[in-house]
């Protein structure tokens, strides 16, 4: 447990490594992913680097459990007074109370561990019930009550977690924060309770991370004393826990938190001279301390890889939403294009003023129904594309983080629609300027010249007239000019609506930034540990 600067450098790098990952996407394993990272960085920020910078710190010996285990009623018998509240029933809002030495009360009033929560501590007496209750209404959220006892040894400290089965989300998620900040585990579990599922997925996950755990049985009525123990260890002994040290606190009436909520000395005195002897003697507290932090370090060969591939499994499920988008409009794009070919545009209305162009329809009105056709093709290749990402969507079960604009978005067609009028406007700037170049007494309208321009461009062999009536007008070579000018302006102008359409489909997706290299860097972060250590 020396201190050892690049050890600590190379935690520090991780633990950033870690802080950066991102796994927005609900996947398979995403939720177990998101908990594995909470707990790396609970770890890593409120125990492992703490405790390496820092070896000589108190130990920390967090006493956690289910609802009404008795953890409060626990912690002030070892206190020998009254610093938690005792009680099944629990405010909305719980503040977790850390008891010290007052000698030790440095360690703990500044941000050493668990920095994210403000200290609150009350003045060093024996209060009234009034007094603390007073004390309790003041206590703020995300808070750590820092408390002192003369009657605790120097260098051991006490910390009475919420319940980790508390209907309040806050209260597990902090629970489970407090219970990684811990160099020794005290699981509490009641006679009652000692199969729940609760105590033992703590149980199980300090085995993984090799802790240093002690259990309490409390609770246990006298007349059954010896078969709940003897049970309680063979589970124990199964699930390969069995060289847990295990104490047993028979029921008592303090145990419902009557009078002060005190047990008896008697009750509480071996888990108190085991926590002492850790805290005081050397090798004891070596053993401790060491079998913990060597745990942590070594659980990170497994979990940062599994973070790591989390990583690159949502990187591939981003890759394939965006493929997805991207397939759908660049197939659409192409099938706009060959519809613009086929003339697919003087169709309709657009159609019908072709057929009577000049005679009964105007150049204004010919422009004006191609501008309107234009839209409806550019809108129905949006819609369709949008479709076809809402198939591929659907089965994607990433796709559930990301909010689309398909054919809900109503302000879709305006854009389009504002688009296609920018067209028209540079089209008709087009064939003004060819017109300015004509050496001619009785030049052409210009409009008429646009007019003809946009029908020869979007009408297909249905309009093959119109190049002709064109040419007439301006001359061929004018006409070929304005024909290669004016179909690299449609063509862009078609790859600008759908490009930009595609882009507001991708930007959700974007802003949650998902991208590969924190796979990478988690790795890289994890071989410089290994080499460090």
């Amino acid at each position: 447990m020396d201190a050892r600067p690049q050890l600590i450098d190379a935690l520090s790098a991780l633990r950033d490594r870690v802080a950066a990952v991102r796994l927005p996407l609900p996947l398979p394993g995403a939720s177990r992913a998101r908990q594995t990272r909470a707990e790396l960085l609970a770890q890593l920020d409120d125990y492992l680097v703490p405790r390496l910078k820092e070896p000589e710190a108190p130990l920390l010996a967090v006493v956690g459990g289910s609802t009404g285990a008795g953890k409060s009623t626990l912690v002030n018998s070892l206190v020998g007074r009254r610093v938690s509240e005792a009680g099944v029933l629990r405010p909305t809002t719980r503040t977790p109370v850390l008891v010290c030495h007052p000698d030790d009360h440095h360690w703990f009033a500044g941000m050493r561990v668990l920095p994210q929560l403000t200290r609150v501590w009350l003045p060093h007496q024996d209060e009234t019930d009034g007094a603390r209750d007073g004390a309790r209404e003041a206590d703020e959220e995300n808070s750590l009550r820092v408390e002192t006892a003369a009657t605790l040894p120097r260098g051991l400290a006490l910390l009475d977690a919420p319940d980790i089965d508390s209907l309040v989300v806050e209260n597990r998620l902090l629970a489970a924060e407090l219970i990684c900040a811990a160099d020794v585990w005290v699981m509490v579990t009641t006679a009652s309770r000692y199969a729940d599922a609760v105590p033992w997925h703590l149980l199980r996950t300090a085995k993984e991370y090799q802790a240093t755990l002690v259990t309490v049985l409390d609770r246990v009525p006298h007349q059954v004393l010896a078969d709940v123990s003897r049970q309680y260890a063979a589970l124990l002994t199964k699930a390969g826990l069995g060289d847990v040290p295990r104490f047993t606190i028979p029921e008592l009436p303090e145990s419902a938190g009557g009078g002060n909520g005190l047990l008896p000395t008697t009750a509480v005195a071996p888990l108190f001279t085991w926590l002492a002897h850790r805290a005081q003697d050397a090798a004891a507290r070596q053993q401790a301390v060491g079998r913990t932090a060597v745990g942590v370090l070594d659980s990170l060969n497994a979990r940062m890889p599994e973070l790591a591939s989390a990583v690159a499994a949502q990187y591939a499920a981003a890759v394939r939403l965006t493929g997805a988008v991207e397939d759908a409009y660049g197939k659409e794009r192409e099938r706009v294009r060959q519809r613009l070919q086929a003339g697919a545009v003087l169709a309709g209305d657009a159609r019908t003023r072709w057929r009577g162009y000049p005679r009964d329809s105007s150049a204004g009105e010919l422009l004006d129904s191609l501008v309107a056709s234009l839209c409806w093709l550019l809108q129905c290749a949006v819609a369709a594309a949008d479709e076809r990402v809402q198939e591929a969507w659907r089965r994607e079960p990433a796709a559930g983080a990301v909010v689309v604009q398909g054919r809900l978005d109503l302000e879709a067609g305006e854009r389009i629609g504002i688009a296609v009028r920018r067209w028209r406007r540079v089209l008709e700037e087009l064939a003004e300027e060819e017109v300015r170049r004509l050496e001619l007494n009785a030049a052409p309208d210009p409009e008429t010249v646009a007019a003809l321009l946009a029908a020869s461009l979007m009408g297909g062999r249905r309009a093959r007239s119109a190049g002709e009536r064109l040419a007439e007008r301006i001359g061929a070579k004018g006409a070929l000019r304005l024909r290669d000018k004016g179909g690299e302006l449609v063509a862009t102008y078609i790859d600008d609506v759908l490009h930009s359409e595609r882009d507001r489909r991708l930007a959700p997706l974007d802003a949650l930034d998902v991208s590969p290299e924190p796979q990478a860097e988690l790795i890289a972060a994890l071989s410089v540990l290994q080499k460090e250590r």
